[in-house]
């Protein structure tokens, strides 16, 4: 069962506009190589919390795929990927570094969001 900080954000980030999750997917592309790749390999949750996050990611924006994909094609796609690295990022930060945790989500920090501490 994912814990109550983790289904506040992706609840909040799956409702984002199509623009602030456009802003979201390219920065963290950006952070790709500042690390990004390394975290996003370490932040792994179980099987069932990934399962879980997938399920909630995906239910909250299927709706929402034409919307998304009408503002840029493969935004659907893309705004999963944002969010869910994000979103593992949280549900597993006591396992990261302060450093992945940071990478991971700063791309909806600068969208204002108000993420959970990191815990390691």
């Amino acid at each position: 069962m994912l814990d109550t900080e983790t289904t506040r954000f992706v609840d909040a980030a799956t409702a984002l506009p199509a623009a602030a999750l456009e802003a979201a997917y390219e920065r963290q592309l950006d952070l790709l190589g500042e690390g990004g790749n390394e975290a996003s390999d370490a932040a792994g949750p179980s099987a069932s919390a990934n399962a879980e996050l997938d399920h909630r990611i995906r239910a909250a924006l299927l709706p929402r795929a034409d919307e998304l994909d009408e503002h840029r094609i493969g935004l659907h796609s893309d705004a999963r990927t944002a969010i869910s690295t994000a979103a593992r990022a949280i549900v597993t930060r006591r396992r990261l570094t302060a450093e992945q945790f940071t990478v991971l989500v700063t791309p909806f920090v600068e969208l204002g969001f108000d993420i959970p501490a990191h815990t390691g």
